[in-house]
C-alpha cells in the first residue's frame, strides 16, 4: 500500500491516470465538529492493461503529507479521464468548496445501481459482494480518519473502496451500454455536476426545517434565524447545530423574543447562544421577521392549498410506479418520490419523473392514468396497463 505525502509524487500518479480510461477516487473526511467537510484522505485507483484488478492505487495522505491537490484538480478537469466514484454527493462537495472544481466526466456507481435493478440507494458492500465477488472488512468503518498515524487496516479498509470499484465500473457501464440506459445515467448526473447542488446559500436555508405552522409571520421569523444561523456556522466553520438546534429554532420563532431577558426563558436554547454574537443575531433575525413587508413573507401554505392531491388517483399512481419499475428493474424512488406522485394526482406537470427518461418508463402512462386514457387491472401477479376506449 502506497501513500503520497508530496505534490511531485500526487502529479506523478495524475498524470498517469490522464492517460488511463478511467480513474476510481474516494475520500475520507470529518465533520462532526465543522461545517464543512475535512479532507482526511483520499483514495485513487487506475486500471492495468491486463484489467481493472492489475492497475495501481494509491492513498494520498493530505495531513500528514505537504502536498498541493492541483494535480489532482488538473486530472478532475481533463475530459479524456472518466472520473468514478460511488454515492459521489459528498465527495464532490469537498473539492468544489475547496477549488470550485467538479470532475468530468463523471460516473456514480450507485446511481448506475439503481438504474441496473440492484435496488434503492445500494451500498457499496453490497456492490462489492455481487458485482466483484469479495467480501469488505468492516473493522475500520467507524474511525476518526483525523489522527495519524493510520493503521495498517485502516490503510486496507480505505484502498478497497476504490480497488474493487474499478470492477463495479467495469461490470455496471458494459450492462449500461447493453441495454442502452446509459443516457439515463446521464440525466442523473447532470444533477451532482450542477454547482448549484454545492452552493449553500443562507437565504435558502429555512427550506430545511419542518414545520405545521405555515402562517406567513411565522415562515419570515423562520427564515431570518434559518439565515443568520447558515451565515455564521459557515463563517464560523461550525456545525449549524452547534449554533442552536432546529426545534430551539422553532422555539424562538414562536416566541418572538426582544431581547436577552426573553432569550434567558427560552427552553431549547444552548446556553453559549444566550449572549454574545449568537444572541445578537438572534434578536435581529427576529426584528427583521416582524418588520417583513407583506409583499416579502413567505406563502408555501398558497401553493398547497391550490394542489390538494386526489388520494385516490395518488394510490393509483403507486401502484403504476410499482409495476413500471418492476418491469423497467430500476428502483422505484429513482422513477419517482411520494412527494412527486402526490403532486401529480394534484396536477402538477412539472415534477422530474414527468420528464426524460422517466417519462418513457413511467410518466407518459401516469399522465393518460390522470387523463382517464388508460386503467389498470391485475393479471395473476403482474399489474397490467389496459387502454380504455372513446365513450
Amino acid at each position: 500500500m502506497r501513500t503520497i505525502t508530496t505534490t511531485e509524487d500526487l502529479a506523478a500518479f495524475c498524470r498517469r491516470a490522464q492517460a488511463a480510461p478511467y480513474v476510481t477516487v474516494d475520500t475520507e473526511f470529518m465533520r462532526e465538529r465543522t461545517y464543512y467537510a475535512k479532507l482526511c484522505l483520499l483514495q485513487l485507483a487506475i486500471p492495468g492493461e491486463d484489467g481493472a484488478e492489475a492497475g495501481d492505487a494509491v492513498l494520498v495522505d493530505p495531513i500528514e503529507g505537504d502536498l498541493s491537490l492541483d494535480p489532482l484538480y488538473t486530472l478532475f478537469r481533463d475530459e479524456s479521464t472518466v472520473k468514478v466514484f460511488h454515492a459521489a454527493r459528498q465527495d464532490l462537495e469537498i473539492f468544489y468548496v475547496d477549488a470550485g472544481v467538479i470532475p468530468a466526466p463523471l460516473f456514480d456507481t450507485q446511481v448506475a445501481a439503481m438504474v441496473c435493478g440492484f435496488g434503492e440507494q445500494v451500498g457499496y458492500e453490497t456492490l462489492v459482494k455481487k458485482v466483484a465477488k469479495a467480501s469488505l472488512d468492516k473493522t475500520s468503518r467507524f474511525t476518526d480518519w483525523s489522527r495519524r498515524p493510520l493503521s495498517e487496516a485502516q490503510k486496507a479498509y480505505a484502498l478497497a473502496d476504490v480497488t474493487h470499484l474499478r470492477v463495479i465500473y467495469e461490470a455496471l457501464s458494459a450492462r449500461l451500454a447493453e441495454t442502452g440506459r446509459d443516457r439515463w445515467v446521464a440525466e442523473e448526473i447532470a444533477a451532482l455536476t450542477d454547482p448549484a447542488t454545492y452552493e449553500l446559500r443562507p437565504e435558502d436555508a429555512w427550506q430545511r426545517i419542518r414545520t405545521r405552522n405555515d402562517q406567513p409571520r411565522f415562515l419570515a421569523i423562520v427564515r431570518e434565524l434559518a439565515r443568520f444561523r447558515e451565515a455564521y456556522a459557515q463563517r464560523r466553520d461550525v456545525p449549524r447545530n452547534r449554533v442552536y438546534k432546529d426545534d430551539a429554532l422553532l422555539e424562538i420563532a414562536s416566541s418572538k423574543p426582544r431581547d436577552s431577558k426573553d432569550l434567558s426563558r427560552l427552553r431549547l436554547l444552548l446556553r453559549e447562544a444566550r449572549k454574545g454574537e449568537i444572541a445578537e443575531g438572534i434578536l435581529a433575525a427576529v426584528e427583521a421577521g416582524l418588520n417583513c413587508p407583506e409583499e416579502d413573507l413567505p406563502r408555501p401554505g398558497r401553493g398547497r392549498d391550490k394542489a390538494q392531491p386526489n388520494p385516490a388517483l395518488a394510490d393509483l399512481l403507486r401502484v403504476l410506479l410499482k409495476a413500471k419499475s418492476d418491469q423497467a428493474d430500476v428502483a422505484s424512488k429513482l422513477i419517482a418520490s411520494a412527494a412527486d406522485l402526490d403532486a401529480i394526482a394534484a396536477g402538477a406537470r412539472d415534477v422530474p419523473a414527468l420528464s426524460g427518461w422517466r417519462r418513457e418508463v413511467f410518466g407518459a402512462d401516469a399522465l393518460r392514468l390522470c387523463e382517464g386514457e388508460v386503467a389498470l387491472a391485475a393479471k395473476g401477479r403482474q399489474v397490467q396497463v389496459i387502454e380504455l376506449g372513446a365513450g
